[in-house]
């Protein structure tokens, strides 16, 4: 493996957004994979498919999966309904959240978290550190993540099926959505997102919130020209202005997490009876082959 600085390139993966995924495409079927003594390993066996396509695909020297790890978070108490209208996780899945890691730790992958944030946190602060020295790919399903886009960091949005991404660079994003990437927050501050629960600016939906960002530029923008405005688009603005800016908050990707990592540990290397002894343990031997990992 090169180690040569300018060909590093590294892989965030956002563990959830891919978990998650590799769950729901399975037990849509009605069919969990389990073990012998019963485990489900359906969003397991998923991930790593998964995630073993985009390392083929995306050829990283460098890889480093982030969780979240349960517990309040900052949005939590900025917002106390912050997702709030979220299922619990179903029961098969939920031993599988710790397994995953199990999992990643036998690939010599580390597993990223930190106290009182969310996996996009510990992305965006990756991102922005590490960006400085190798280029950066972000592997998701989010497109939350999209503001994390720059000329070192590249965002990979998994599309439906396997092996279908979609690549975002700062051009790829200004053609497809006409916006920069730092938009996207404003974006989301007027329109809020009923998936995590918050409500931008009450009626304005995202056909009004877009127009607003293409021509005004920003929030900023849009507040130093309410008198251009429709009178009903104004008072929307005006009623909830508390809620826009706190939408804007709960919208934006913290870069500044804490984390406790070394880069020399996220370089991707398998230690092939490491990896055959977890999956034998798990039943799933033939993602050996599937990784080109020789069965000792």
């Amino acid at each position: 493996m090169n180690n040569q600085n300018s060909n590093n390139k590294i892989m965030l993966v956002d563990g959830m957004a891919v978990l998650f995924r590799a769950f729901y495409a399975t037990a849509s079927s009605g069919y969990i994979r389990r073990t012998k003594a019963g485990i489900p390993t359906n969003a397991i066996y998923g991930f790593i498919r998964y995630f073993w396509d985009a390392v083929e695909t995306f050829d990283p020297t460098h890889v480093a999966c982030c969780w979240d790890l349960g517990g309040k978070t900052f949005r939590m108490e900025q917002f106390p309904a912050y997702k709030g209208n979220r299922a619990d996780a179903p029961d098969d899945l939920i031993p599988q959240f710790s397994l995953i890691q199990e999992v990643m730790d036998s690939l010599g992958i580390p597993n990223i978290g930190a106290e009182g944030f969310e996996a996009d946190d510990c992305i965006g602060s990756l991102s922005r550190e590490l960006s400085k020295e190798m280029d950066v790919m972000v592997l998701t399903g989010d497109h939350d993540m999209l503001q994390l886009v720059d000329d070192r960091t590249h965002v990979i949005i998994m599309k439906k099926g396997h092996g279908n991404y979609k690549v975002y660079t700062p051009e790829s994003l200004m053609e497809e959505k006409q916006l920069t990437p730092r938009q996207i927050i404003d974006l989301k501050a007027l329109m809020g997102d009923a998936s995590d629960n918050y409500p931008g600016v009450r009626g304005i939906g995202e056909k009004t919130a877009l127009k607003l960002i293409q021509e005004y530029g920003s929030i900023e923008g849009i507040l130093d020209h309410l008198d251009s405005l429709s009178k009903s688009i104004r008072a929307k603005i005006e009623a909830d202005l508390d809620m826009l800016h706190l939408s804007r908050q709960l919208a934006e990707i913290r870069r500044d997490v804490p984390l406790n990592y070394k880069v020399e540990s996220c370089e991707l290397e398998l230690n092939h009876a490491q990896v055959v002894a977890k999956f034998e343990e798990l039943e799933m031997k033939s993602l050996c082959s599937l990784m080109g990992v020789a069965i000792v």
